[in-house]
């Protein structure tokens, strides 16, 4: 599962001498993309002396043979509307899941060891990016933990047995600490249907999240991309999330 190419990095540009006063935000790609898809996202907030002691992670996902691309778990068909005999949908790729989870968690581990704090740590990614960072978020060994949450154009995978992979995992069904979140999508969003979206507030709110602690947002006429307006909207919360503190 490790990633052969190593991650694509964009050190803070004004880093805290302090490393407990850092701030990490670690990106996950989509689908058949890699970590260099998406780091022009730092290039643009550093540009503009946004979030200039902010460092940027953006690993590739590994090669998925059942894919044949680069994939952090076997994708499935998401239909706009809920199959009448859902035991006959194709099963979610639990084990590839549960791969790209531990990978992921050690990625964090790796972070926090040299010096920066989870609660500075925040965890985000694009579609299937999003997928595992909820994932992870909810369910994993830095579950309440982090910074913040930030998904775009995703969804929640293994909805249905959240609850159950949380005791599974020896935490509790519900959420004792709230962790800030941003989750956005595009209204024109053909490969994500909008009743991911309605699933995905549902679980977070069956678990127990606070509506207050997520900022959610739906673009007019996004499609599965990112637009300006989501990306300004992202770089006020992240601000607000991890503020410079030194």
């Amino acid at each position: 599962m490790a990633d052969e190419e190593g991650p694509v990095i964009k050190p803070a540009t004004n880093p805290p001498s302090d490393p407990a006063k850092s701030a990490v935000f670690i990106f996950l790609h989509g689908l058949g993309d890699d970590g260099y898809g998406w780091a022009d996202i730092a290039d643009q907030f550093q540009a503009a002396h946004k979030l200039p002691h902010l460092k940027w992670i953006f690993p590739s996902a590994p090669e998925n043979r059942d894919a044949m691309e680069r994939a952090w778990f076997t994708p499935t068909g998401l239909s706009p509307v809920a199959n009448s005999r859902p035991e006959l949908d194709d099963p979610e790729d639990e084990d590839g899941l549960m791969r790209s989870l531990r990978s992921i968690e050690a990625m964090i581990d790796d972070v926090v060891a040299k010096g920066t704090p989870a609660e500075r740590v925040i965890l985000g990614g694009f579609s299937q990016g999003c997928a595992m960072t909820l994932l992870v978020g909810l369910m994993s060994k830095w579950t309440e933990k982090l910074g913040g949450l930030a998904g775009l154009s995703g969804f929640i995978p293994l909805a249905g047995k959240i609850k159950q992979l949380r005791e599974e995992n020896n935490l509790p069904g519900k959420v004792e600490k709230q962790v800030p979140m941003f989750i956005a999508r595009g209204t024109k969003d053909m490969l994500i249907p909008k009743r991911y979206w309605r699933i995905c507030m549902e679980t977070l709110k069956d678990i127990g999240i606070d509506d207050t602690t997520i900022e959610s947002h739906e673009y007019e006429g996004m499609a599965h991309s990112a637009s300006g307006a989501e990306l300004r909207d992202l770089c006020t919360w992240l601000e607000k999330t991890v503020p410079s503190i030194e």
